[in-house]
């Protein structure tokens, strides 16, 4: 297994990060030693804030049941009494302007329901993650797609609400692929307005991480001499 732990320093070290890299795994069952989540959460981006904050967990498909749409894009079905839920939600979400019902199909989405998600900080991951979230600055997430690109691997075109449908697009089609985030996950998260996330495929981490200090030293000499060129040619 890759060394998750140095992958997670490298991240945070030349992005920057101000929150720990998160990885997500989708398995049919959990692995031994890693416990069911404690308790209940409103959103299944709500998991992210745990296993930034260190806790390693998994969830079963119930434990998403109180996100409509998060449940919609991990392919969850809700039980028996809660179907309307999600009917009721995008209702909402039409009818004060926020979403058209004809964007809904196009809504990328695991291909089938998982047994377990297991969550961790990336250093702490116990299992290969299938997708790796990082939130961060656009500077750093800038650096972030260079790489991908120089690793010759897929860039989405970036997304919008809801943010947890970065983690299908990704899973799905390799590379990075990144959200400008939603109301929902800012308020269930706490993520900074100036952050967004850019979710990595995990079989492309490392090909992505082993571009980044390229990336990121072709980053400072290009500061450098746009620096001089607006010296240079800026007047007055």
């Amino acid at each position: 297994m890759p060394d998750y732990t140095a992958l997670e320093r490298q991240l945070t070290d030349t992005l920057h990060l101000q929150r720990r890299p998160v990885a997500v795994a989708f398995r049919d069952s959990a692995p031994s030693g890693v416990p069911p989540l404690s308790g209940s959460q409103p959103s299944s981006c709500s998991f992210w804030r745990l296993a930034a904050d260190g806790d390693v967990f998994h969830t079963v498909p119930s434990d998403h049941y109180n996100c409509p749409v998060g449940s919609y894009t991990h392919h969850i079905p809700l039980p028996a009494g809660r179907e309307g839920e999600l009917t009721q939600v995008l209702g909402l979400m039409g009818e004060i302007g926020y979403i058209r019902m004809e964007e809904v199909p196009g809504v990328p989405r695991l291909p089938a329901t998982p047994g377990v998600a297991i969550y961790a900080p990336l250093g702490e991951t116990p299992v290969p993650p299938d997708v790796v979230i990082v939130a961060g600055a656009p500077g750093g997430l800038m650096l972030l797609h260079e790489a991908a690109t120089r690793a010759a691997r897929p860039v989405t075109p970036l997304l919008g609400r809801p943010t947890c449908m970065a983690i299908p697009a990704a899973a799905a089609g390799g590379g990075v692929a990144s959200s400008l985030g939603c109301i929902g996950n800012r308020v269930y998260t706490g993520i900074a307005d100036d952050q967004f996330y850019t979710v990595v495929s995990g079989a492309d981490l490392e090909g992505i991480a082993g571009e980044l200090a390229t990336i990121a030293s072709a980053n400072a000499t290009l500061a450098d001499y746009h620096r001089e060129r607006r010296a240079m040619l800026s007047t007055a």
